[in-house]
């Protein structure tokens, strides 16, 4: 008999220590839920974090796509009428335009984390900061920026393995392209001129990605003097001869508009471009989001403009 209390109270003993190494294992997860995140988003602002965010509405595009790329389309609850990509974010709820959101919209939504970028600075973000709610933005503005953004997204969303594996492989295919393009002399580099718009002419100068995305493709950017986006004479684009015109198509109304400037604007008739039938158009989309596509656009560019680098590329692709 006292052997078999001996072995009950052994046995209460063993599940009360189960059931507290439990309680406190909970109690740990919990806390860690709920301790704060402090982090800088790309704007340069200390925002706080209460929990693991899972109600999230993206005011960017480029948001959305890395939202979406790192599986959180279970918890992404509202979007802009220009988060198009990938086709399922279309079927969100729109909280308005991407300059324009609606405030008491994004609020009815209660969200725990609001995406924002550099456009919502004066107003939109500390409009919802008033109603309380948390807004992290980013802003990237080269491909080392849209790896940090994915990154950071990744942390406050309990994603850091997807954002890992998702830059990881961002990464090798910058390299394979940026391994044959570095080899390329000043000479060997190409006069690429990238059309914004035609009426007025617009281009995209320094401080984008276009840019950066041009000259990492082995290209020299005519417009590289010029700070970000901005008007760019015809003569000063006739003078600089570029190899290579590349036109932003995708974009309104007038979506391959720039792309038909520059095949039949006749004061462009003499530039190498248009005597080597070397114009090409690209969607502004692709181009312009600081997302996990934006690897693609790079491959895109190399291509036009470094053919015999990429013949393989290109074969690989058909």
């Amino acid at each position: 008999m006292k052997q078999y209390s001996r072995i009950c109270l052994v046995v209460l003993l063993s599940l009360v220590l189960l059931f507290n190494l439990s309680l406190s294992c909970s109690s740990s997860k919990a806390g860690e839920t709920k301790s704060p995140i402090e982090i800088t988003d790309q704007l340069g602002r200390v925002v706080k974090l209460d929990k693991i965010p899972q109600r999230i509405v993206s005011l960017a595009p480029q948001n959305t796509e890395i939202l979406f790329a790192l599986g959180l389309v279970d918890n992404v609850v509202g979007v802009t009428d220009y988060c198009n990509y990938p086709p399922e974010a279309k079927e969100k709820q729109s909280i308005g335009g991407f300059s324009t959101p609606n405030i008491e919209e994004i609020v009815a939504l209660s969200p725990d984390l609001i995406l924002a970028a550099p456009i919502h600075q004066k107003q939109v973000i500390p409009q919802l900061e008033a109603k309380g709610m948390t807004v992290v933005a980013l802003n990237p503005k080269t491909l080392d920026e849209v790896l940090e953004a994915i990154t950071l997204v990744g942390s406050i969303t309990d994603k850091q393995k997807e954002a890992s594996s998702l830059v990881a492989g961002m990464e090798k295919k910058i390299k394979s392209i940026t391994d044959k393009t570095n080899k390329l002399s000043e000479p060997q580099k190409t006069r690429v001129f990238y059309m914004v718009w035609h009426d007025p002419l617009m281009s995209a100068g320094s401080g984008t990605l276009q840019d950066e995305l041009i000259r990492a493709a082995g290209g020299i950017n005519i417009a590289g003097d010029l700070s970000s986006f901005a008007d760019i004479t015809l003569e000063s684009v006739i003078a600089a001869n570029p190899e290579v015109i590349i036109a932003g198509t995708g974009m309104g109304s007038g979506a391959d508009a720039p792309l038909q400037f520059a095949k039949t604007e006749p004061r462009l008739s003499d530039t190498d471009a248009r005597l080597n039938n070397r114009i090409y158009s690209i969607n502004t989309d692709l181009v312009g989001r600081g997302g996990p596509r934006i690897v693609d656009a790079l491959e895109q560019i190399a291509e036009f403009i470094h053919p015999e680098l990429f013949k393989e590329t290109e074969q690989a692709g058909n």
